[in-house]
Parts: C-alpha cells; structure tokens; sequence
C-alpha cells in the first residue's frame, strides 16, 4: 500500500497494455470509477448499479473479494466473454484488501 490510504492497482487494457493505478481507499470508491478517473475504456452505463455489464473484467489476482452478488451473477449471465474469473469492476470496492488487485479489460461485444 503507497501513503496517504492509497493502494495499487494493475490493469491490462483491451490491447495488452499493462496500467500501474492508484486508487484512494477512503473515498468508497469501486474499481469502475477508478477504470474511468485513468480514462480507461469502461463504460459503466447503469452507473455502478451492476445493471448492465458494460464494466466487466478478469481479476487475475488471487485476492479474496467478496462473493458475487445475485444481481452481479445475473449480469454476468448475460455478458458476452464471460470466464470464472470474471467480475463487474463497479462491485470491486476499493479497501486495503485489494491492495495489488490484478484486473484484465474484458472484451466488448462487437
């Protein structure tokens, strides 16, 4: 974890660029608003509500985040790509906890 409550986060865009982030813990951000803050290319359409999965990525990271909600399973039900290590980055809170989170940029639907 960096200083002032910060931890980092790395992220491999769609074409295989790899981002160093940080994201602040205390701010009760989740991982789409950081995605978004660093410009990178999520949508996040409903907003963080996990009502569409225009924010779905692959944790690589063997971090122990919270279980899926059913709303969460039921989207990614419907997503396009999806794998077992797939997850919608707006239900990813930003903690100590995930301090080194590995996340991959999930493919979007064409």
């Amino acid at each position: 974890m960096t200083e002032d409550n910060n931890i980092e986060i790395t992220v491999t865009d769609r074409e295989g660029k790899l981002h160093k982030l940080e994201a602040p813990t205390d701010m009760n951000f989740n991982l789409m608003e950081i995605l978004k803050s660093y410009e990178l290319p999520v949508e996040g359409t409903c907003g963080g509500m996990a009502l569409c999965a225009s924010c779905h990525c692959y944790v690589n990271s063997d971090h122990d985040l919270s279980e899926p909600s059913e709303d969460e399973e039921d989207m990614l039900d419907s997503a396009f790509f999806v794998e077992d290590n797939s997850r919608l980055s707006c239900q990813i809170k930003m903690s100590p906890e995930v301090d080194g989170l590995d996340v991959t940029l999930a493919p979007v639907s064409e």
